[in-house]
Parts: structure tokens; C-alpha cells; sequence
């Protein structure tokens, strides 16, 4: 086994091995030309009885693990948005590794509590964000933290809003009841630009998330927050949180935070900023214009991960209220007290987890080494070759720029339409020259280019370019060859419109429109994109089994979203008819709600509805509409769940529901007012 000298001299190999491997990625594929399962061959089936040498572990470096990395540190990975490292970075973990302390408590390791304290508090300092949100202020009641990503963080402020909103409405109640029912009558908002794990903060915690339509320049407004929460308080629901985004995955789009605070402040929503990307940029004071309204967040998130040079994984959290975020997560056995225990600050009721590492070491490194001056310039040139770029593609007589160049991300498309988008990032994607990824904008599909690397010079983007615009002109010359006439009109179609109209036959018929050339790609290799553009999409990307169905029937395998949107007919009495399923067909079918409960601009909100799951009792309702979510249910289950649901005389507990059944004498003599 490795003993102390072998080490001395094995790490300063790695250490080789890392400056070789960052000083030369610019010749290496980004993206992997591997199946999954490839490593499946390379490795043994069974751990080593006996231990290897050395030589041979790091020689499989490049035998197994490399062959199957996106290299994300290189000029030519354009792909989401950056995750970059740097040495003072890698050093700090090195140090942090040997230390390996689990910082829970101060006591546990004092030194990595303080030090994330103070860095924290020159980062809230060097973005220009509020003095509420430092550590050491005297008219302060927050601080920061270091969470492992936003994903978390955004979790995190949703469960303390949710604390804090469930802790105001029992103060207002005359008694008791159970959290479960506070909690089922929950709305959360975010705009429809908003990232993924906004959603599923509302799956975990089981909050009804309500995405908001955005504006021209895909930002959300104050008049919208403000419409949408008269209309779920009109419903009897409780509006507790927005979490606003400054900079969003798509298109980098900013939402007002200037007409989003005052009308957070006015309705007591806790206002959650999400600046995962973004927050970086603040370092420039000539970025910071989007802040206007920060004053008055409750809480607010970005990722030195991402473009600070900070690698993975490292993400500032701040809260305007600490106490808040300790009465969510505070737990006290005795074995974690300490004499310390009330002087000291114990991030382990900051966050979800209990252990801790020390990631202020890295950011602290990182900060000393460039200094706020020399992380400016990073940001300057990462958006000047961004601008470089732009101007290349403005020019491009077959390209359009469909959304603002805002920061580092550029999005681009063909005005061929959407069909040739696809198939230019097809083509650019198995090249393995770079690493791009597809948007959508409404009905447009766009490419995404982001400049992430800190190495990334005017000639990568020049190289970049000139491999775009050659393998543009390729696509357009074979779809108006004259054996490609139907591709042509193919390109024109709204892509995006035909997948949300598609019967289950539709992507059979789309193969069959597809140019040979793409065809024979196709054969040749798989790549992720190929299923990931002819997904349909849905109006609403989840839903609870207590909301009300959408008004599209279901008739699409298990395995994905087909809606028809044929009407569905009433029977003599009114009701909906029974959802049916051929005894052959794996499938089931949903069938649709009248139009007058649930229309077309309901849906372009992208309303999603998490609650709690449906109990019958005088506290918390329950649907007895058909099962609206994409689960192979036998009849025999639905009639038993409708009938049981009918017996004990349940209500809907949907938001949107127009009538409900009369409550029972014990309802009416037992049930609180939430409201």
C-alpha cells in the first residue's frame, strides 16, 4: 500500500499529468465518441483481492476514464453554462482533502466555519448585494453559506418560506391543525423561463409550483405576480414565494426584479433570487443593473462553480433572515451540543444535510490569487468573445439571432426553420469539434453557445464559427438539391407546433420526412439529441393526482406524452365519461376536462399543482375526477378509487374547480378557516 514518500512522489506525477492534460485540451474531442456501458469491457467484474501498483492504476486514466469525459474546461465546450476550475482552486481542495474535517458544528471544526464567515462576507461585499445578508454587520440578521449546488439552495428557501408561511397562518388559526393541510394550500411562483429545480423543490416538498408566462424579452413582470396572486387567493390558496431568476438556462433572461420585489413585499411572499449563472458578473459594477430590487430579497443564490473559477462543488447562499433557515432545519441532539453552542454559528442547521466540507478553503485561495481586479477581467473577456461571435452570426445571411446576446451565451438558429436547426446541431454535436445544446424560445428551436472556458481565445471562436457556418452551408445545399425539394419544406414547418399535435404515429411519419443524409447519421450513431428532439412536449410538465386533468386526452405509450385534442362528450347526466382501456393495449387513456374549467391561457401559465396526496377526511380533499397522470390503472382500480372517492363524500381539492359538494354537518361544524 501507498505509504507517505511514495505519495510525495505520485502526486507530483498527477500534478504533471493535470497541467499536461488542462495545458493541451484544446486537441482533445470535446465530447466522447462512447455507448453507454462502454467501461463495462474495460474493468474487471469484481474489486482486486490483492492491491495493484501504481503504474498500473494510473495508466488506466487514459484507458478508461478519459475515452468517456466531456472535457468541460476546454475553449471549444459551448455546452450549458461553464463549470471551471483553476489552480489556486485545485490547490485549496488539495488542503482540504488532507484536512477532511466534517464541519458540522463551530466546535467541529472551528477554523471552517469562520473562514467560510468572512470569505462569504467579502463576496456579498464584492458582488454589491445588501449588507442584511452578511455575517458580521451590526443591523444584520443574516449571513451566507456554502451549499454543494443552486439546486439545493433554491430547496432550501423554499422550505424555510414554507416554515415561515405555515408558522404565520397557525398564529392566525383559533386551532390546531396539521401541517399537511397548511401545507396542501401552499402556491409557489416562478417564471415559465425558471430552471428545472424549481420544480422539483415543489416534488420534493410537495408545494404547488406556479409557473408565470414571461414578457417579449422572456422576463417576468410585476403585473403578472400581481394577477396571479389575486387569482390563487380567489381560489382559497395561500401565495407564501417567488423565486425570480436573473439569468435563466434558455436564454439568460433577467426577470424585473425592480417591479418583482415591491409587489413580494406588499403580498408577504418570501422573494428568492436565483443568479446560479449570473451572479458572477455582478464583480463589474457596469453589470449589476439587473440588481435593482434586491433590497428586497429574502434570499438570494449563485455558483462561483460556474463562471468564478471555483470548481464544482461551490455555491453561495444568503439569507436576510437566519433564524428563519434555523427554525426549519434546527435539530438538537446531545452529542451535537457543545458549550459554544449558543455564542457560535453551527451551519449544520443552514441546510439539509448534517455533514459538511470545508469548501471556503478553495473560494478563499481563489480570491487571494486573482484578486477582484484580475476576476473583473475574466468576466469582461469571457462577454467580449460572446460579443465576437454575435457579430459573425448578425452577418450570416442564413442565421438569426432570435433573443438578446446578454453576459457570456449567444443563441442562434437558421432561418430555414426549426427542422434545419435540428439537424445543424446534429451534425455539429457528432463532429465532436464542440459541445453545443438546443432551447426553445416559444416555438423556435435555438442553439445555445456559451463561452466557458478562462482559456478560450478570439481564434477558438473564429474556429468555432467557421465550422458552424461551413457545416450550415453543407446542410442548405443538399436540402435545396433537387432530390431534397420535400426537405426544404420540411425546414419551413413549426416543429414544435407538429409535436404538440402528434398521434402516436407521428414520429414515424417525421423519420420518413428526414433527408438520407440525416438517415444514414443516424445509422451510423445515436446520440442523445436524436430522442431528445422528437420528444413531445407537454402544456404542463407534471402534475399531482389531486389537480384537475388537462384538457387533452391521453393515448400515447407509458413511456411518453401523446395528447389529442379531440373534445371529450358529456353523458346524459353531465358527467364526464369513464376512462377506458382496451384489455390488448398497454396503455391509458385520460379523457378530457370541460373547456370552461381549465382553457388555453391557464395552460400557457404552466400551472403545477403539488400538494399533498389525497386523503379523504374533513381536513384534507381529494380529487373525483379520472386519474390524470400517465399510470397504467386498470378499470377495475379507477371505478374503485372513483367510488370510494364518491362514498365518503370528498372534495376536489383542485385550485382551479369551479363547484364543489356540500360538506358534510361534520365538515361544516369542524372545518378551520385557512383564510
Amino acid at each position: 500500500k501507498m505509504q507517505a514518500e511514495e505519495y510525495n512522489r505520485r502526486g507530483k506525477e498527477l500534478v504533471d499529468y493535470i497541467t499536461q492534460y488542462l495545458g493541451s485540451i484544446r486537441e482533445r474531442r470535446v465530447i466522447p465518441d462512447v455507448k453507454p456501458g462502454y467501461m463495462k469491457e474495460l474493468l474487471p467484474d469484481t474489486a482486486p483481492t490483492e492491491p495493484e501498483d501504481w503504474e498500473t492504476i494510473f495508466n488506466d486514466i487514459e484507458k478508461v476514464v478519459m475515452p468517456g469525459v466531456v472535457h468541460w474546461q476546454s475553449p471549444h465546450m459551448h455546452a450549458y453554462y461553464p463549470s471551471l476550475t483553476s489552480w489556486p482552486s485545485m490547490l485549496g481542495d488539495m488542503l482540504a482533502d488532507a484536512i477532511n474535517c466534517v464541519g458540522f458544528t463551530w466546535a467541529s471544526s472551528p477554523a471552517c466555519t469562520e473562514l467560510e464567515m468572512n470569505v462569504m462576507d467579502w463576496l456579498c461585499k464584492a458582488l454589491g448585494l445588501p449588507s442584511f445578508f452578511l455575517h458580521q454587520h451590526p443591523d444584520s440578521r443574516g449571513g451566507g453559506i456554502l451549499q454543494s449546488t443552486v439546486s439545493e439552495s433554491t430547496l432550501v428557501a423554499l422550505l424555510a418560506a414554507r416554515k415561515d408561511k405555515i408558522l404565520q397562518l397557525r398564529a392566525e388559526l383559533d386551532q390546531e391543525v396539521d401541517d399537511s393541510v397548511l401545507n396542501s394550500r401552499l402556491v409557489a411562483y416562478a417564471s415559465d423561463q425558471a430552471h428545472s429545480s424549481v420544480e422539483k423543490a415543489g416534488l420534493i416538498s410537495l408545494v404547488k409550483i406556479r409557473f408565470l408566462p414571461t414578457d417579449e424579452q422572456l422576463s417576468l413582470r410585476g403585473d403578472t405576480l400581481k394577477q396571479a396572486i389575486q387569482e390563487d387567493r380567489r381560489m382559497g390558496l395561500v401565495p407564501f414565494m417567488l423565486c425570480a431568476t436573473l439569468g435563466t438556462t434558455g436564454v439568460c433572461a433577467f426577470d424585473k426584479l425592480s417591479e418583482l420585489g415591491p409587489v413580494c413585499a406588499e403580498e408577504g411572499l418570501w422573494l428568492h433570487v436565483d443568479a446560479a449563472y449570473a451572479g458572477s458578473a455582478y464583480f463589474c459594477p457596469e453589470l449589476r443593473w439587473s440588481l435593482e430590487g434586491i433590497d428586497f430579497a429574502h434570499s438570494f443564490v449563485f455558483n462561483p462553480s460556474k463562471w468564478m473559477m471555483v470548481h464544482f462543488d461551490c455555491t453561495a447562499f444568503w439569507v436576510k433572515d437566519k433564524y428563519k433557515l434555523q427554525q426549519t432545519f434546527s435539530v438538537d441532539p446531545v452529542y451535537l451540543r457543545h458549550e459554544n453552542s449558543q455564542a457560535a454559528t453551527d451551519f449544520m442547521h443552514w441546510q439539509i444535510p448534517l455533514s459538511r466540507r470545508f469548501r471556503s478553503l478553495k473560494l478563499w485561495f481563489v480570491m487571494r490569487s486573482f484578486g477582484l481586479k484580475n476576476l473583473q477581467a475574466h468576466i469582461r473577456h469571457g462577454i467580449e468573445m460572446a460579443k465576437l461571435l454575435e457579430s459573425h452570426i448578425r452577418r450570416d445571411p442564413n442565421f438569426e439571432v432570435p433573443a438578446a446576446r446578454h453576459l457570456g451565451l449567444v443563441v442562434f438558429c437558421l432561418k430555414g426553420g426549426n427542422a434545419l436547426t435540428q439537424e445543424l446541431l446534429r451534425r455539429l454535436t457528432r463532429s465532436g469539434t464542440m459541445y453545443l445544446i438546443p432551447a426553445d424560445i416559444h416555438t423556435t428551436r435555438i442553439i445555445r453557445f456559451t463561452v466557458t472556458s478562462q482559456f478560450t481565445t478570439a481564434d477558438d471562436i473564429l474556429k468555432d464559427w467557421g465550422i458552424i457556418s461551413k457545416t450550415a452551408s453543407t446542410l442548405l445545399a443538399e436540402t435545396q438539391g433537387p432530390n431534397n425539394s420535400d426537405q426544404s419544406k420540411a425546414g419551413e414547418d413549426d416543429v414544435m407546433e407538429a409535436e404538440e399535435n402528434q398521434d402516436p404515429n407521428s414520429d414515424t411519419r417525421s423519420d420518413e420526412k428526414e433527408d438520407a443524409a440525416s438517415m444514414l447519421d443516424k445509422a451510423q450513431v445515436e446520440l442523445w439529441i436524436d430522442k431528445a428532439w422528437n420528444r413531445s412536449r407537454r402544456p404542463m410538465r407534471s402534475l399531482s393526482c389531486n389537480s384537475e386533468p388537462l384538457p387533452y386526452t391521453y393515448v400515447g405509450p407509458l413511456s411518453g406524452y401523446d395528447f389529442d385534442t379531440r373534445p371529450a362528450l358529456k353523458d346524459g347526466a353531465g358527467a364526464l365519461p369513464t376512462p377506458s382501456t382496451p384489455a390488448s393495449s398497454p396503455l391509458t387513456k385520460v379523457t378530457e376536462m370541460p373547456s370552461n374549467l381549465l382553457g388555453k391561457q391557464v395552460l400557457k401559465k404552466l400551472t403545477k399543482f403539488y400538494s399533498v396526496p389525497s386523503f379523504c377526511n374533513q381536513w384534507v380533499q381529494c380529487g373525483r375526477h379520472p386519474l390524470c397522470c400517465p399510470l397504467k390503472v386498470s378499470q377495475a382500480a379507477q371505478k374503485h378509487l372513483s367510488s370510494t372517492c364518491r362514498r365518503m363524500n370528498c372534495m376536489s381539492s383542485s385550485p382551479i374547480a369551479n363547484t364543489a359538494p356540500s360538506p358534510t354537518p361534520l365538515e361544516t361544524a369542524t372545518a378551520p378557516k385557512l383564510l
